[in-house]
């Protein structure tokens, strides 16, 4: 009986092994001890998104000019109003995330005011600048010291009241030691240089050597010989600001002129080899070409030999021809590498009407006017001039009428 008994015993037990369960796995685990934990693999963390890049504007136009047709127009019986005048380009210029124009007067204080040869502008021109929307003003041109220093100093001051920067001319020498404008375009940041070939003749005075930023050692004589070391010199402290690019703003070139000279050419290639990014040139009262190249080094550099005037009351061939330039400058986040990536313009005509009429000037967008059913067909024919030079002279593609178009 005794054996049978251990006998079913022992087949019950091995029944209950087979299953799983046994008086020891069934059992809670003795105080003290801890459960076995099979290590989960490390999970990597995921790829942090690469930052968007910062594109930004630059609009940039000519030679800001006030003959004394010009001013007596701008005249409303109470204030000099060079807004109406300029009022065609607002919407690019206001669009733009800076703007920089070229100062080609003084504001030497008045009446009486002046046009060429020795010009003196009223002070209500800085400050209609201002209103459509420039942040900047290049003062280094063969106008600068038409009044002399004092005029120039006064310049100067009127564009500080008016809350318009300035590059090219200065009151001190501590003011000239700093003479670069370092301005942030929509977060990117660029440092403005200006200078100029000449002064009409006009010496710089010897009390004041820093005045004005003249490219060239020969400038009351042949005009043919630049000061490169000094060049070279302003860009590497340019570049020691550390700012994403470089501009220099600069008066060249010979005038009504449809083409940029040789001497520009190599002016350039000169500026670009010394760090700039972007060279923005006048002084020709004409068109003169751009481009977008790409540098030895890789780098993306723009050049736009002449804008023309932008406000004048000049007659010679093509000086009422102009644009408003527009500049994309992009950021990439993550190298840090900054560059001009695209380009465009809007053509731009300045209207004289007839003596006695008024107003008698003003600036002219031309797609707007020939899309206008009003326009006159004179009118039309000369804004199609104007718009066929634009395209010979700046190239068509970057004229972007039709993106317009299709908005």
């Amino acid at each position: 009986m005794k054996l049978r008994l251990c006998a079913l015993l022992l087949c019950l037990t091995l029944s209950l092994s087979a299953c799983g369960v046994s008086a020891a796995t069934s059992a809670p685990a003795p105080e003290g001890t801890q459960e076995l934990q099979v290590p989960l693999e490390p999970q990597e963390p995921p790829p942090a998104p690469e930052p968007p890049p910062t594109a930004a504007t630059l609009a940039v136009c000519g030679d800001a000019m006030s003959h004394m047709p010009l001013t007596n127009d701008a005249w409303n019986g109470e204030r000099y109003d060079y807004a109406r005048i300029m009022a065609a380009a607002r919407p690019y210029v206001e669009a733009a995330d800076c703007a920089v124009v070229n100062l080609e007067t003084t504001l030497s204080g008045g009446p009486p005011y002046s046009g060429y040869p020795a010009f003196n502008s009223p002070d209500g021109m800085a400050a209609d600048l201002k209103a459509l929307g420039f942040d900047l003003c290049l003062t280094a041109n063969n106008h600068s010291l038409d009044r002399g220093f004092s005029g120039l100093s006064r310049t100067l001051d009127a564009l500080d009241a008016a809350g318009l920067r300035h590059v090219g001319t200065s009151r001190t020498q501590e003011e000239a030691d700093r003479n670069i404008a370092v301005m942030d375009v929509g977060g990117i940041s660029v440092a403005f240089l200006g200078y100029t070939y000449g002064t009409n003749g006009i010496p710089i005075p010897k009390k004041h050597p820093y005045a004005i930023n003249v490219f060239n050692t020969d400038y009351l004589t042949a005009l043919s010989k630049p000061d490169w070391d000094r060049l070279a010199a302003d860009l590497e402290a340019a570049q020691a600001l550390e700012t994403d690019l470089v501009a220099v703003m600069i008066h060249w070139g010979l005038e009504y002129k449809l083409k940029q000279n040789q001497y520009q050419e190599e002016m350039a290639d000169f500026l670009f080899a010394h760090g700039a990014d972007i060279i923005l040139g006048g002084h020709s009262h004409v068109p003169q070409p751009m481009e977008l190249r790409t540098l030895p080094d890789g780098r993306q550099g723009f050049v736009c030999y002449s804008l023309g005037n932008f406000i004048s009351s000049q007659t010679k061939p093509n000086t009422d021809t102009t644009a408003v330039l527009t500049l994309t400058l992009t950021r990439d986040n993550e190298t840090g590498e900054t560059q001009v990536t695209d380009y465009a313009y809007v053509p731009m005509y300045m209207l004289h009407r007839a003596e006695g009429a008024s107003p008698r000037f003003e600036l002219v967008d031309i797609h707007a006017a020939l899309e206008d059913e009003s326009t006159g067909k004179t009118l039309r024919q000369k804004l199609g001039q104007a718009l066929e030079t634009c395209h010979a002279v700046f190239g068509q593609e970057a004229d972007r009428q039709p993106e317009r178009e299709e908005q």
